[in-house]
Order: C-alpha cells, then structure tokens, then sequence
C-alpha cells in the first residue's frame, strides 16, 4: 500500500492552525516575524527555511541586524522593570496559566518541532511534555527557593537547536519566574515556527519574553555584551564558549555556557549484556543529537566480540525514516528511532568526519544502509545518515576528539585500567560518562579519575531536569551549574558575598551533595 504524509502533521494544516490560534505572529504576506518590544514587528531579512525531512521550503527565517537587536535587548530592559514588581504569586499565576495554553497546543508544538528540526512525533511529544512537567515543578517549589533573593533584570537565551521546547522555553518560563525578562534568539538550524507559536502563546498571559531571529556573528554583541544583559545561558562549541567566557570574566553578568564534550561509555569486567543493549537502544533516540549522547565507547579488548555481538544487534535493529510517513487510514505517526539529522550540510559534515577517519587509517564496523520502505518516492534523503561505527581511529583523525553530534559511534579497545581512564577522558572534560561492570566497588574507586559532571555505573546519565544538578567539567561547561535550587540561585541575587556553584575561569566551586553526581544502575 503506497504511503503519505500523515494528514493531521501536514504542514498547510499546522500553518494554518498556527495563524487561527496567533494570528499577530505573522504579517501580511505570511511572512513570521519578530517579537520585542511588546508586540510582533520586522520580518527582517529572509533567510529560507528548508525542513530536514525532505528538504520542502517551510519558510523564511526573519533575520534582523545587531542594531535592531540591540534594540530588543533595551525593551526588553524595560519590561523588566513592570515585571519585576508583581509580587511572586503574580507572577506564579501567570506562568501557569501560559503553562495550561501550552498544554492545550501540545500536538500541534510537537508536529511543529517534527518538521523543522526532523525529531520523530512520539520523541516530539516528550518534548513538550518535559517543558510543562518541569516548569510545573519550578511553580511548586519555587517560592522556598526565592527567599530573599531577587531577580537579576533581563537573561539572554543563545541556544542550540535540538530542544526547542524541554530546555530552551523551559528555562525561558523559569527566568521568568523568578522576577527576569527574557530575551532569545531562534537558533538558524531550526525552531522558528515552534519558539514562534509558544512565545507567543506565552506573551498572551504577559510573560515578558522577546524573540529575536539573525546570525549569530551579527547579533552576539548584543545578546551578550549589552550592558542591559544581566545573565546569558549559551550553548554553543568549545572555541566560542572560551572566548565568550574571557569577555565576561571581568563583569558582573551571570554566564552559563555549555560546550562541547566526548561522552564516553567504558566497559570493564562486565557481562550483562541485555541491560547495556537496552541503554544503547534507548541513546539512539534522535540520533544521537544530544549534548548527553554516548559517541566513545572503550571497551576492555577481552569483551570485544561480546560487545560487537550487541552493539550490531542494536543498531540493525534502529528504525529510522520519514518521521510522519504513514499507510493511507492510518491516524498516528511512526514510532522511529530518528529520522534526518539537522539538515543536509550537517550530514555532509559528518561524511567528511567519517571518510577522514577512514583515510587515515580507522576500521569500518558497521554503516546502515537506507530502506525504500521508509521514505517517499523520490523525496530529498540529503539529510539522512544512517548508524556508522568505527574502530581503532587514529589521534590524528578529527573524529577521535571531536563530538560527532549525531549518529557516529566510535570503539577504543584498551588492556589496562590506566588506559581505560586516559582514553575516557580525551576531550579534557564531558558532561556524562558511564562505566558497564560487574564489580561497582571497584568502578566506585576509579569515578575520581574521570572528567565528567555527571557519571553512572551501569547505567546511562542525562542532562535531567527539576531538582536535578547539571553542568561541566574542563573543557565542556563554563559558568554556573543549573537544575532546581542552583539554577534560581544563577537567575537571582542574594548576599553580596554568595558563593555560585559552577566551573569558572578560575576554578570549580563544587557543590555540597557532590556524591549526587554519581548513580549506580
């Protein structure tokens, strides 16, 4: 039975879905536009926005210049100034009910998110469900949190594209509870049309957000070193992260920077493979787009056909395809591991990565290879790559120190403990690492040696969200940590003399419920 594009996700239907519920989004001619001052205004440049799932024009991108960011940002300054006066219960009730209009959008948010950024419905929905879960629990438990504190004035938002919804409007809404206007900029790889829809689903409950769109050379100066900007929550790649850091360092803004980091996975004296295959299932979701992706794996040379037998049984397992192709009659979305990644150069970055590695010497050991099945006839795949794992890359390939960021796996077979610990920490500093053994004892002894903020012992770590603490080590974060109590003691202002938790340019301010930072599975 031929198939098509599930009809409730077509993108003419969800445009005009969008347009009924926020009409002011939009000008004249169709065109999104930007949202500061109050209200939405200048479309700016267009910049064309081709979806990753076929490569079909969604629309333009409204790019404004650095004057015209700076501008938002001192608007944005002084929305401030009325927000900040409401009293928390205020401003608790505003921010539930824009949380209560999100949750009445929530399919069509995530529908949204599938087309733009490629992430498959059900993993979509996810999405949008942890941006409400998580800021439900911030309404909960703020108040405690806020004691004698006050908020900073405006935070800036430079965020990645991959979570739209869980991390970047979530930590939005946040900044907001605690007394700050908010200012982001919509990342140029994808997430206008959703950041659009629920800003300004947002805004119609008075939160005091701004929406900018542009690049990020043009409108850095503002977003980051306007005198107006009180705090800047960044993510973005190690070289940028490092000088942004530098430029702040003698200033009194807030930073939390999240850089890159090679999340790695080791194996030593282990033997219940069917729970790592489920963790290795499971980390496939998106394509390993994620900052908490497992891309190394180093594993004890003995283990190695053990390891091999489930990796491939795992990754020949992965459904991915068309994210919203259907049978005709058929009302719900595929349930794919991952569909495209970002977009076609991405792709094509990630080819390059893979045929250096080749070149230089490392062992092929697995590459997917498309089935028809699961996309359209003669649809744009440009954007595809399918699971490849190498083995033994040299140092001098590019991909032994870099983050993949996508679906790119990499194996090391070590000999001894030493080295097992020296090729877990090659990146200089990660944001998880996980240790599979069958003596925790020992693995609880050799944490210490490995740079990661978070680590686990037969089991996986994420970034998490609520109460739970996140952050960076080395060369992966710089700035304050983040998560429940840290994150709102980074938002606001205490005693003069406070101490922050985080990693900064001098050093790493730890904090006191260190041993949380490890879980045994």
């Amino acid at each position: 039975m031929p198939k098509i594009v599930l009809p409730a996700a077509q993108w003419e239907n969800l445009i005009a879905m969008m347009r009924a519920t926020c009409p002011e989004i939009f000008d004249d001619s169709g065109n999104v536009l930007n949202c500061f001052a109050g209200q939405w205004q200048n479309s700016g440049q267009p910049r064309p926005i081709l979806s990753p799932i076929d490569g079909s024009l969604l629309g333009n991108l409204p790019m404004l210049s650095g004057a015209e960011a700076t501008t938002a940002v001192q608007t944005a300054q002084q929305e401030f100034t009325g927000w900040s006066a409401l009293s928390l219960s205020a401003r608790k009730e505003k921010v539930a009910a824009a949380i209560e209009t999100l949750k009445a959008h929530r399919d069509l948010m995530a529908y949204l998110l599938t087309w733009e950024i490629g992430k498959p419905v059900r993993q979509a929905r996810v999405s949008a469900d942890r941006c409400i879960s998580g800021v439900e629990w911030y309404l909960q438990e703020i108040d405690q949190m806020l004691v004698d504190r006050a908020p900073l004035g405006v935070v800036s938002n430079i965020a990645s594209w991959n979570y739209p919804l869980s991390v970047l409007i979530h930590a939005m809404l946040v900044q907001a509870l605690c007394g700050n206007s908010v200012v982001a900029k919509v990342p140029t790889d994808g997430g206008l049309y959703t950041l659009s829809f629920a800003v300004a689903l947002c805004r119609k409950h008075g939160i005091p957000f701004t929406l900018v769109s542009g690049s990020g050379g043009e409108l850095s100066q503002a977003l980051i070193q306007s005198p107006e900007v009180a705090a800047l929550n960044y993510v973005g790649g190690k070289s940028h992260s490092r000088s942004i850091a530098e430029s702040l360092m003698e200033t009194p803004k807030r930073y939390m920077l999240e850089m890159e980091g090679l999340n790695t996975y080791g194996i030593w004296n282990f033997s219940n493979w069917p729970a790592l295959a489920a963790q290795m299932k499971k980390g496939y979701e998106y394509g390993k787009q994620r900052c908490t992706a497992y891309v190394r794996w180093v594993v004890q040379r003995e283990l190695f056909p053990q390891f091999l037998e489930t990796y491939l049984s795992v990754v020949k397992s992965l459904q991915i395809g068309h994210p919203l192709l259907v049978e005709e009659g058929a009302s719900e979305a595929p349930d794919l591991d991952f569909g495209p990644v970002i977009n076609a150069k991405k792709a094509s970055e990630l080819n390059a990565l893979i045929q250096d590695a080749f070149m230089k010497g490392a062992i092929p050991v697995y590459r997917g290879v498309q089935n028809p099945d699961m996309f359209l006839p003669e649809q744009d795949k440009s954007a595809y790559l399918l699971p490849v794992c190498l083995l033994a890359v040299p140092k001098s390939a590019q991909l032994y120190h870099n983050e993949p960021f996508g679906p790119v796996d990499t194996i090391v077979l070590v000999d001894s403990e030493a080295e097992l610990i020296t090729e877990m920490n090659v990146s200089n500093g990660n944001l998880v690492s996980s240790i599979a053994t069958d003596d925790v004892r020992w693995a609880e002894t050799i944490v210490e040696d490995l740079r990661a903020f978070k680590i686990g012992i037969n089991k996986v770590r994420s970034r998490g969200d609520r109460e739970e603490i996140f952050g960076g080590f080395g060369n992966s974060w710089r700035g304050c940590f983040v998560g429940g109590e840290y994150l709102v003691r980074a938002l606001t202002k205490g005693q003069a003399d406070e101490v922050l938790f985080g990693n900064f340019r001098y050093g790493l301010n730890v904090p006191e419920a260190g041993d949380m930072l490890v879980q045994v599975g």
